[in-house]
């Protein structure tokens, strides 16, 4: 019983980290300008972002170029500017983040 316990405190160990650090890329992408987790800032809270698209097949691709090539439309007037600074697998990672977000 011990070891399964140890077992589970060490996997909770090592996503926490992760988490931290897709928040941490989203900041380091300039992410964290226009969003935020839980509150509209510019764009959409992450948390709302979740909820939208929770489900959806095909979705992180879809977001993730979203991400890259910016977007218009979807959430009201103002468009996503286009994130040059941000390449396809890191796209990837912080659309998993956001859409992990509740």
């Amino acid at each position: 019983m011990k070891r399964i316990v140890g077992m589970l405190a060490a996997l909770g160990l090592i996503a926490a980290p992760t988490a931290w650090a897709n928040a941490e890329l989203a900041k380091a992408k300039n992410c964290m300008a226009c969003h935020s987790v839980d509150k509209k800032m510019v764009g959409p809270a992450y948390k709302d972002v979740a909820a939208k698209y929770a489900g959806q097949k095909g979705i992180e691709d879809k977001l993730a170029q979203k991400v890259i090539k910016g977007s218009k439309g979807a959430w009201g007037d103002i468009p996503m500017p286009p994130n040059a600074n941000v390449n396809e697998a890191e796209a990837q990672t912080l659309v998993k983040w956001i859409l992990s977000q509740k």
